[in-house]
């Protein structure tokens, strides 16, 4: 069996589960609420999403790149089916391809940086990632719709810009207490 899959097999549901639940938390969560806009720019979801790249850096950082990829995957078969029942099918399924794509590449980014400065893997790959999921999700959940999805789609981006700066933070307060555990981590 390759390395990489039995790092995967192998890490325990258990010890991963407050970072499943976190992440089903903060998509449902997004997915009711970037349905309430403020303004022509900005969706409640947007001060809830950032989150979900939180998790999976911390996640990355304490258990690796395939305990985080497992979050994700977690996070998106439970959220998707719990989004569906409370919000439209089109933002569930628009949410489902974006989280995917955007969690890949928020973890794969991560991992490729995690070596260098504490803050340089999270900030570089919550941006990558955030330019992607509003492409996609804004696009396919809003387009021919009637509403401003354009001008709502760069106010999220701008507030997520601006919450990958903010998380920087917790993700510094937090990392003696994931303190990583993965060999690539160290």
């Amino acid at each position: 069996m390759n390395s990489q899959l039995h790092d995967f097999i192998r890490q325990p549901f258990w010890r991963l589960w407050p970072a499943m639940l976190a992440m089903v938390v903060v998509i449902v969560a997004s997915n009711w609420l970037v349905q309430i806009t403020i303004n022509d720019w900005l969706t409640w979801g947007a001060f809830t999403y950032p989150v979900a790249f939180l998790i999976s850096e911390l996640t990355n950082r304490r258990a690796g790149p395939h305990a985080a990829r497992r979050v994700a995957w977690f996070g998106f078969a439970l959220a998707i089916i719990v989004s569906a029942m409370i919000s439209p099918v089109r933002i569930a399924a628009a949410s489902g391809l974006a989280f995917l794509c955007s969690q890949m590449l928020d973890i794969s980014i991560f991992n490729l940086l995690r070596r260098q400065s504490w803050w340089r893997a999270p900030l570089v790959a919550s941006v990558f990632a955030s330019v992607l999921d509003t492409a996609i999700f804004f696009t396919c959940a809003f387009v021919g719709t009637g509403l401003p999805w354009f001008t709502l789609a760069l106010g999220d981006l701008a507030f997520k810009l601006v919450m990958a700066l903010l998380l920087l933070l917790p993700f510094r307060l937090l990392i003696p207490i994931v303190r990583e555990a993965h060999p690539l981590s160290r």
